[in-house]
Order: C-alpha cells, then structure tokens, then sequence
C-alpha cells in the first residue's frame, strides 16, 4: 500500500506555543498591506477563471480560453477585474516551448486567506490557509461546552483573534461529525452526537457573529474536497476518501463533483454488514462495519481500557491484540470493495487515527478487498495518508475556499 505525505506540509515548520507556523508560507502571507479584505462578488466567469488558476496553476489566457469557453474579448475583461481585486497577476509572456510565447496569468494565493475550524464535543482545531490550500497555522485546544449559544460565542472569539493576526481572512470553514443538509441554502447541522445537536442553523448564525461568509459541512467530506483538491487525490475524477477513528466514514469524488446525496450524508458505511454473523455493533447491528473497524470497537473487542493500550499489545504481538486488528483489517477491506463495486472509483485514500490497521494488516485489507471486489472492477489504487489532528480543519478551510468560488 503506498503512503504518501501531501505537498501542502512540505515546508519545513516551527512551533510557538500550541501554534504551528510555516515558516515560509507565514511570511508569503504577510506581503499584502496588513488591511482587511472584503471577498468581491464575482461574475460566473470570475469564479471559472479563478477557480482553474487555483487548481491548475498559471495559465495562458489562449488555455483559459479554451478551458472556461469564454470569447477572448470577456476573458481579457474578466482577467482584468480579477487584478484589480488583487487575487490574480499578470505574468507577461512566457515560452511554452512550444510556438509563439503566450501571456500567463495567476492565482496570488496570498491575496485572501481562509480559516478552518473543526469541532467536537471534545476540543475544536484550527487552520488558516492560503488559497492554495497551504497551511499556514494550526492549532487545537480542549473545548467541551455543547450549548450552541456558547459555542457560538467561543468561535466568534477564535476567528476575531485570528483575524487580528491575519487581517486578509476572508471566510471560514466548520466541519464536525454529523449530517449536514441545506435549508434554502444555507447548511444546518443534524443529529450531531457529540454535541447533542440537532437542526442547528450554524452556518447562518455563526456567519451574523463574524460577518463573513462561512460554510459548515460534514469532517468526512470536508477532508474529502481537500484531498481532491490539493491533498493525494489531486487531479484524480474518481476518488474515495476513507477516515478510521472514533467512527467510520467515506467521501466520494465522482467525474471531478463531490457526492452530496439527496439529504447530505453520502458515504454511510459505517453499517455496511461485513460478516454472516458475528459482534454487534453500537445500535445493535450484527456484523457491521463499525462492531470491528472502529478504535473503540477494536477496544471493546479486546477488553483493553485504552486504544492506546491496545497499540502498545500490538507492538508487543498479543495474540488477541494482533487479532482484532487483523478482523479490523479484513472489515475495511471488505467495506472498500463495496464502495468501488457501487461508483466504481479508481483511488482510495484511507486515513484517520486508526493507522495500526494498515500498518499491521496491510495483507489481511488487500485479501478481504480482492476477494469481495466484483470480477468485473478493477482493484483501485490504494494510498495512505498520515493523519493529523488538524487535518480535519484543513479540509473546513477548504471548503470555505470552495464556498467562495
């Protein structure tokens, strides 16, 4: 299985205090003059020439051209606005290597920044990126108030302090553990576990506290976005993201579009019945998913008072430790064939805090996939990407480059 680090956490990086700064993309970031930025409205053509320049990089305006079908003539209007707003710069002409040199335009990834948050109803972490998706800061801290008007007020405090050290944040991006659907356009959260939430309009009532655009979503499909964006599954159209900890879930990139499902909770498999019969599972199902993938199903199976303890046991090559994961293993497995034989994708990017699964059981995985896998599909390319605890922040503040373009 190949691991992989993603580039956005190439450079090298410092800490202070409990805030992780990169060093090179800190100081990138603070070449604009330090006032507030107010994000333009933008014409339809904006949002595709500038959304391309984000994800593709410089462009000549004959590609933009082509790639937006936009007339030369509303190209060099719209290219001309969007310097004027400071997101894009000219870079004169440059050679291809092929033909006459053609003029460049590009993104000035510096020119807005975009915060993420991730909550739980434990601690809340944060990001700020570039609109690149480069990670300028992080930081994580215990929060445990569930009462909305609270939460409400403690995120308020968390973005003005990070606007004063960034004046160009633009939006902000939230992301937890629950089902996230829309109501006339705006995102409310619904049965949030941890939180004890449910039908809260947070992305309308935290966006009155901060005035500015937020957008709220799913963590499993925030991180999803940001892989396909930025992260391991960039320039890929058919992507799965699979993140193994507390829980169990999937996001789903078909022909280059997030899956949002008809009530917004695509990628459900924590449930998916994996074995004839066998343990139950939380809400009482017999053989799912989630009786055996999960870190605290894996724990409860082997009567261990801590995941921790149960990595230790792994490490040290228990009997009992090394076969709940390689059951863990065989579940996955089986939950990834599922997934490619519905939407037939040819990537799988499997992460979370669960990495013992496939760092142990790589061969248990790969066996239960091939042998459930239909034998008409193809086996898809498996990575693995090393989780952070803000990795989930990160893909919020994605999304709120998402919602912006």
């Amino acid at each position: 299985m190949t691991r992989v680090t993603p580039p956005r956490r190439s450079n090298e990086q410092v800490t202070s205090g409990n805030v992780t700064i990169d060093e090179a993309a800190d100081s990138t970031a603070r070449r604009p003059a330090d006032a507030p930025f107010a994000w333009p409205s933008l014409s339809q053509g904006q949002r595709a020439v500038l959304l391309d320049l984000i994800l593709h990089g410089p462009r000549s305006r004959a590609e933009l051209t082509r790639r937006t079908e936009l007339s030369r003539a509303t190209l060099s209007r719209v290219t001309r606005d969007l310097v004027k707003h400071g997101l894009i710069e000219e870079r004169g002409l440059q050679n291809s290597g092929r033909g006459r040199p053609s003029d460049v335009v590009a993104l000035r990834p510096e020119a807005a920044l975009v915060m993420g948050i991730e909550l739980t109803g434990e601690t809340v972490a944060l990001a700020v990126c570039d609109l690149q998706g480069r990670v300028l800061e992080t930081s994580d801290r215990p929060f445990t108030s569930h009462d909305v008007d609270t939460v409400l007020h403690e995120l308020t405090g968390m973005v003005e302090e990070t606007r004063g050290r960034h004046p160009r944040l633009t939006a902000v991006g939230v992301c937890l553990g629950a089902d996230v659907r829309m109501d006339r356009g705006s995102a409310v959260v619904v049965d949030a576990d941890g939180l004890g939430w449910d039908e809260v309009p947070l992305e309308r009532l935290l966006s009155r506290a901060v005035r500015l655009p937020v957008a709220v979503t799913n963590n499993v499909q925030a991180l999803t976005i940001a892989h396909h964006w930025f992260g391991v599954g960039e320039q890929t159209p058919s992507l799965a993201v699979i993140a193994v900890g507390l829980g169990i879930g999937a996001g789903i990139v078909l022909d280059g579009e997030l899956l949002h499902g008809s009530r917004g909770h695509p990628g459900k498999v924590s449930h998916v019945r994996v074995f004839g019969d066998g343990r139950t599972c939380d809400h009482g199902h017999v053989g799912c998913a989630s009786a055996y993938v999960t870190m605290r199903a894996m724990q409860r199976n082997t009567g261990h008072a801590s995941f921790d303890d149960l990595v230790l046991d792994v490490a040290a090559h228990d009997a009992a430790a090394l076969a709940a994961v390689r059951q863990a293993a065989t579940a996955l497995g089986v939950v990834i064939a599922q997934v490619v034989n519905l939407v037939d994708v040819n990537r799988v990017v499997l992460t979370g805090q669960a990495r013992v699964i496939w760092d142990v059981a790589d061969e248990a995985l790969r066996a239960a996939l091939l042998e459930r896998l239909d034998p008409a599909a193809e086996p898809p390319e498996l990575l693995v990407h090393p989780f952070a605890t803000t990795d989930y922040a990160w893909g919020a503040a994605v999304s709120a480059i998402r919602h912006l373009v």
